[in-house]
């Protein structure tokens, strides 16, 4: 089996290393900036010195980190990942980021002799922990064809879209219609409640019909019990919506309501939100109604 690097175990990186180190792969990590989690040592995670360590180390390595500069710092920076890697090795991106950046990462790895993968995924933090991820990958079928038992440990559905840069490219698109339907979920909750309904039972109802949804299930239930811990935080949300509107600027598309849940992300971040779960956008609904989810 190919030894994999993992570099970003936070939230998500965490549980996905976990699944893989269970499935029998050794995988090694970098205590560049800190300690990998006690837990994942337990099970056997290997530790080595900076990102190139990691590099030299591993058949495969995956990223898993928050925006488009930190991929960037940790691939290309000093000792960074590109530096350790020799020919026919294979890096996986998982994070989500600048899809035009993306297809200049792959054409830097491609030059030193190795393939390159950008398989952002969708779950969040319970998909990441179940192993139900959908992961989204732009690359060669070869790439792709290597990659896809280390896929299967850490997700369920798993798609080759097209070449580099259409996995992200994919995964904005997933973020538009999540937030889309987040607001959604939230504007129906927030006008039930306040025309004198139970939010609760409103929610139970409409899980039998044509509303229903994934976010109605997880997220209408978070906004209701007021859980708001992160599974996926707003200022990532927010940082996705960016590349999206980006995007649509740059081609010439109009994306009237994302911008407008764009700015409802950034009314909950001013207000202290940015590092709560994303279903945590009715707070800036419920602040215009005058009127919270129960009241």
């Amino acid at each position: 089996m190919d030894t994999i690097g993992f570099i970003g175990l936070g939230i998500m990186g965490a549980p996905m290393a976990g699944h893989l180190i269970d499935a029998g792969y050794t995988v090694v990590a970098s205590d560049h900036r800190s300690k990998p989690p006690a837990g994942l040592v337990a099970k056997g995670l290997k530790t080595v010195t900076g990102h190139h360590a990691v590099a030299k180390t591993a058949d495969i390595v995956i990223t898993m980190v928050p925006d488009t500069p930190e991929v960037a710092d940790v691939l290309f920076g000093e000792n960074g990942v590109a530096s350790g890697l020799t020919g026919g090795k294979l890096v996986i991106d998982m994070s989500s980021i600048s899809p035009i950046e993306t297809k200049v990462f792959a054409r830097k790895i491609n030059d030193l002799g190795c393939d390159y993968l950008d398989a952002p995924v969708s779950g969040g933090e319970v998909g990441a922990r179940a192993a139900s991820l959908t992961i989204m990958v732009g690359g060669e079928e070869k790439a792709f064809e290597r990659a896809r038992p280390v896929f299967e440990k850490m997700g369920k559905n798993i798609t080759l879209v097209g070449p580099n840069g259409v996995g992200q490219t994919t995964k904005v698109a997933n973020q538009i219609v999540v937030a889309l339907t987040i607001e959604a979920v939230a504007e129906a909750l927030v006008f039930a409640s306040k025309a004198g309904a139970d939010p609760a039972k409103v929610r139970q109802a409409l899980m039998g019909g044509l509303a229903a949804s994934r976010i109605l299930e997880v997220h209408g239930e978070r906004m209701i019990k007021r859980s708001f811990a992160p599974g996926f935080r707003i200022e990532l949300h927010q940082k996705d919506l960016n590349l999206a509107l980006e995007g649509a600027k740059a081609l010439g598309v109009s994306l009237p309501n994302t911008s407008t849940t764009q700015q409802l992300f950034n009314s909950c971040a001013a207000n202290g939100g940015a590092k709560e779960d994303h279903s945590a956008l009715v707070r800036a609904l419920e602040r215009m109604a005058g009127h919270g989810l129960g009241e």
